[in-house]
Formats: structure tokens, sequence, C-alpha cells
């Protein structure tokens, strides 16, 4: 139920106003004092934020904190203790936009570091790995034909060991035999 008329409320002074909503809660007496003094919370949000929609958002949460706060504040000059709403708003927003800069700026910082960490051990893990590779070359060329043979196939091609039976027509024990030795003798060579 609306207590005012709409011509009513423009007469009231901003006191005024803040009384009667303190009273009954009536959000037009808030919407009165937004077409008072929206323009001027633009403008220092604006200054604050140097962005245009930014800073119409801001104005518009802090008009729609003012449904809260003007019932938890004794107000002696409004028109001032809006200006300072309006700053503290924008001086939080921006402090909390720096600290989330800060956060991406150290997460990338961390993250570029770990790239330029890891690069050198990159090079060094590729060199070892060509170099083991050139050595299983070398060793494999050492061990007697049946291993080499059941090595290769069991280790580089990933046949099981019923595959290597079947396409060497060794017996399943051997071919088991052959890729234990060969294992065993691979490693030797590697290690020695």
């Amino acid at each position: 139920m609306r207590l005012f008329k709409a011509k009513n409320i423009k007469s009231f002074t901003d006191d005024e106003l803040i009384t009667q909503y303190k009273k009954n809660g009536d959000g037009l007496l808030v919407g009165e004092l937004y077409k008072r003094y929206s323009h001027l919370v633009y403008g220092v949000c604006l200054k604050y934020l140097k962005n245009q929609d930014e800073s119409k958002d801001a104005a518009i949460q802090i008009f729609e904190n003012l449904l809260v706060d003007l019932k938890k504040h004794e107000i002696t000059n409004f028109k001032s203790w809006l200006h300072s709403v309006s700053r503290n708003h924008c001086l939080m927003f921006l402090r909390k936009e720096q600290t989330k800069l800060k956060k991406v700026n150290e997460y990338e910082a961390v993250y570029q570091h770990e790239e330029t960490f890891d690069a050198p051990f990159a090079v060094h893990e590729a060199e070892e790995k060509e170099v083991m590779l050139t050595k299983l070359e070398y060793a494999l060329t050492t061990l007697k034909g049946e291993q080499r043979i059941c090595v290769e196939l069991f280790f580089i091609k990933e046949k099981c060991y019923n595959e290597v039976a079947e396409i060497t027509g060794y017996d399943i024990k051997k071919v088991k035999s052959y890729i234990q030795n060969g294992k065993r003798n691979l490693a030797n060579i590697m290690l020695g």
C-alpha cells in the first residue's frame, strides 16, 4: 500500500524521504533519491572506475544497497554520505579487481617459470632417451638370433607370447625362455 502520491514525494526533502523509508520501507521513496542523485553517483563512479559500463553497474549496485543501508545508518547529510558510500564502493571494486589481476599475474608468472624451469630438463631427457635408444639398438644386434627375434616381436611389435610362438614357429616355453634370457642379456649390455 502506497502512503504517498508521486507528486507529494517530490516535495519531500532528502531527510524526510529517509525518515519515511525507515518507517515503512516503501521503495518508491528510495526511487525518488535515485532520481535526484543517480547522475551524481554515476559521475563519482566514472571518476574512479574510468569505464562507463562498470560505472553504470556500480551506480545501480549502490542504490540497491541503499535499500538496506538507509535503515542501518543515521544520516545527517545525505548528499555527502552518498558521495562517501559511492567512493568507497568504487575503491572496494578496484581493490577486488587488483587482487584478481594480481592473482592472474602470479599464476602466469608461476606457469611461465615452470615452462622455463622444465625446458632444460626436457632437452636433457630427450638426449638421454636418444642415447638409450642407440644403446638398445646396438644391444639387440648382439643377442643370439632366436632371442633377438622373440624380444623384438614381444617388446617392439608388442606381440603376446602366443603370437610370437605362431610367427616364429617356436614352442611357447622356448619363446618365454628366449624372451626372459634376451631381456636379461639386454640389461647386462645396457648397464655394462
